[in-house]
């Protein structure tokens, strides 16, 4: 994203009260007709956190090579109320939330856009924020030192619990076999329901950060792929809705939550479940991601997204409709 324009409003703590900062989606975000898709309108919403920092003199660059603190981004949920196309200028509004959390630091965060002379909310989140100490092996040359304004928010590693209690029972003990051993993992991760699609599939390098540890936007690129997969498994993948119907998924709403750290290189599994059908227009999935280490499924992320679709009528224009009774059968692996 390029910076167009930038607005800070100070107060008399050592935290700016809002930062307002003018941002362009980037190209790669427009993947059918002008629309941008709602991994790109999320980057958007991190972009407009990070330049927060900056304006507040917390430059993530210097705060990792002078204080080793990495800015984490630990978890993000967004509305998206208003499609952004290609070109569109986007002001990104930040705002700490009014009360503290222990967990992090928290923003909302407002995305407004122009159309047609009127000023539109196109998306509503919610942010936190940690501040890791750099424990790598291979980065870290002296003690990494914690900022006083940033004390609350720092964090010797990244374990939180999940917004939603009931996913506890996450972190248990696997069985490993002697031949298969991944193909225990994935048999207990599916578990016996028709409506949980897993996925298996290393780390790399290009979706981490500060050297080796999984980043947010990589579980976002995550629940991406991992929705393709799942249409294409249950025989309804994007391109042959578009030919067949002109369809395409539309998100109204996703959010990831990370809860302990992951590495480089190590294999993920992404469990992807059915969650709701709601009234024939939209269905959620809730993705859960999981490491083994040391004998032991480790929960690392998880998350949620309601997904849609809508008829292209033109190239820039779009409607939602009802989802028909055979599309619905086959999301819900209901197909004879």
């Amino acid at each position: 994203m390029n910076a167009i324009a930038k607005e800070t409003v100070n107060n008399d703590s050592s935290l700016p009260k809002v930062s307002k900062v003018s941002l362009r989606p980037r190209f790669e975000g427009s993947n059918i007709c002008s629309w941008i898709g709602f991994k790109h309108v999320m980057y958007l919403v991190e972009e407009g956190v990070l330049d927060y920092f900056r304006q507040a003199n917390l430059v993530p660059c210097h705060l990792f090579e002078e204080n080793g603190l990495c800015l984490e981004i630990v978890d993000s949920g967004a509305r998206i109320l208003h499609a952004l196309h290609m070109d569109d200028l986007a002001e990104v509004e930040v705002m700490p939330a009014a009360r503290p959390d222990p967990n992090g630091l928290r923003f909302n965060v407002n995305v407004h856009i122009q159309r047609k002379g009127e000023r539109l909310k196109a998306v509503v989140a919610k942010v936190v924020v940690v501040f890791k100490l750099d424990d790598s092996p291979v980065t870290r040359s002296v003690a990494p030192k914690a900022l006083p304004e940033l004390a609350p928010y720092t964090v010797e590693r990244i374990s939180r619990a999940p917004s939603r209690q009931d996913l506890a029972k996450a972190d248990f003990s696997i069985e490993r076999g002697v031949t298969n051993p991944e193909d225990d993992v994935v048999r207990q991760l599916k578990s016996s329901s028709s409506n949980v699609f897993v996925w298996k599939w290393h780390i790399p390098y290009f979706y981490c950060h500060f050297t080796e540890r999984m980043q947010h936007s990589g579980y976002l690129r995550l629940m991406e792929e991992v929705e393709d997969l799942f249409l294409a498994d249950r025989g309804i993948s994007i391109r042959q809705m578009l030919h067949d119907k002109k369809w395409i998924p539309v998100v109204p709403q996703a959010r990831v939550e990370i809860l302990e750290e992951a590495y480089m290189e190590e294999k993920i599994y992404t469990v992807y479940t059915l969650e709701e059908i709601y009234r024939g227009y939209t269905y959620t999935h809730r993705m859960d991601c999981y490491v083994v280490r040391d004998g032991r499924l480790i929960h690392t992320a998880t998350g949620n997204i309601t997904h849609g679709y809508a008829v292209i009528n033109s190239r820039h224009d779009w409607s939602l409709v009802e989802i028909d009774a055979d599309s619905l059968a086959a999301i819900k692996n209901e197909r004879a």
